[in-house]
């Protein structure tokens, strides 16, 4: 069965918008068995679409389309659809009462233009969406489906759930697969398959397959078993954590924010936080965890000399003498906003996030990251690269781990 996914939407050609519906489709593909061999991204452009409709139903089975649903003029994917399956638009009365009733329980008004949201191919099956006033639409021919859905991620996961997961796996005979996807961090990609290589070589002869999937401070394998075989997907995964035991850090999507929450809230432990240059985005990724009161009491965003001295009580002389991204002021700042807050443990960050600012000691990437409990502090430098976005999000990350291992390795 080969599947594709066509996004269309200038906003993503230009990067206005990330397209990350094509990446939660292609995972959530993966978890009933089904592989996406391509993915494209089109413009809002009649010529465009047709051109890669007939792409498409010439190499694959399944096509899942995203995009150009609205109500406005520039939206066009349902003419350009009705053109290519030979049909055309019809008032769905259905549909128009459930447009309107989702106005009136909005308090909005319905106004001209949202009656075209009603309007819909004869030929294709209407796919409801109860998170907004584009219906999904599920075409057939020649033993091929195409699926139209919105852009707006919430109203395409919704459509995904509720009506082309159930028909997908009515319609086609799917592979039933095992699989496991353990989580890594701290560790670079290449480094991680020469640790692992003996057991990697093991485990491909077992027929089971296995796939790096890097990004920013982390790196997921994913292991599989075409055959179903959990059991022998178990016993690889199993073996895999005495190998790699300090980078592991969970499975499957959990984020290194949740576990550490998770491990927060099980210890029934508090946390705060002191950031320079993650600049309150680690304190914003641990808010994010649901029942973060819980465990989380608060942060100082400490970026300059002057906030760092008088809110937590860094010696002016020792910023002058190691600088603000040094062993010594993490682990004041650490010990500094642990007892202000008077919580369990703290994380302190402080680096040099770039692009400018660097020295030849301490280039653009250097980070210092401290971690305290009430019996211990904990510090280390890290060389994130040039990146600043990147140098932040890896900052964060570093800084849960560090915190992570730390609670794990207390008595």
């Amino acid at each position: 069965m080969k599947t594709e996914i066509i996004s269309i939407g200038d906003e993503i050609l230009i990067g206005q918008t990330v397209n990350t519906n094509a990446t939660w489709m292609g995972q959530e593909l993966a978890k009933i068995g089904i592989k996406n061999n391509r993915t494209s991204t089109i413009s809002d452009s009649y010529e465009d679409i047709i051109e890669s409709l007939k792409l498409a139903e010439s190499r694959s089975d399944l096509v899942l389309i995203t995009g150009g649903l609205g109500p406005t003029k520039d939206d066009i994917t349902k003419r350009v659809l009705c053109d290519y399956f030979d049909t055309e638009l019809e008032l769905n009365k259905e549909v128009l009462e459930e447009i309107k009733t989702f106005f009136a329980f909005r308090n909005k008004p319905f106004l001209k233009s949202n009656e075209m949201q009603a309007m819909l191919p004869k030929s294709c099956t209407v796919l409801p969406n109860k998170m907004g006033t584009a219906s999904g639409m599920w075409f057939e021919r020649n033993g091929k489906v195409f699926v139209s859905m919105p852009g707006v991620p919430y109203e395409m996961k919704h459509l995904m759930e509720t009506g082309v997961f159930p028909k997908i796996k009515e319609q086609f005979k799917l592979q039933e697969l095992a699989h496991r996807t353990i989580l890594t961090h701290g560790i670079g990609e290449s480094y991680l398959a020469e640790i692992i290589e003996d057991w990697e070589t093991r485990l491909r002869s077992s027929e089971l397959d296995m796939a790096y999937l890097p990004s920013p401070g982390l790196v997921k394998l994913r292991v599989t078993s075409y055959k179903n075989d959990m059991e022998l997907v178990d016993k690889f995964c199993e073996e895999l954590y005495p190998i790699i035991p300090e980078y592991i850090f969970g499975e499957g999507i959990i984020t290194m924010q949740e576990t550490l929450a998770n491990l927060l809230k099980e210890k029934n432990t508090t946390i705060s936080l002191a950031e320079s240059c993650t600049g309150g985005f680690a304190s914003h990724l641990l808010t994010k965890t649901p029942g973060s009161s819980s465990f989380y009491e608060g942060s100082i965003i400490c970026y300059s000399y002057d906030i760092k001295e008088k809110e937590l009580n860094v010696p002016k002389s020792i910023l002058l003498e190691n600088g603000a991204v040094s062993e010594q002021v993490v682990e004041i700042l650490s010990e500094e906003v642990r007892k202000k807050y008077n919580t369990d443990y703290s994380i302190a960050i402080s680096g040099i996030a770039g692009p400018t600012g660097g020295t030849p000691d301490k280039p653009v990437g250097t980070v210092w990251i401290s971690v305290s409990s009430r019996t211990q502090v904990v510090s280390k430098r890290f060389s994130f690269g040039n990146n600043r976005e990147r140098n932040i999000s890896q900052s964060a990350l570093a800084g849960f781990n560090m915190l992570r291992q730390l609670i794990l390795n207390e008595k």
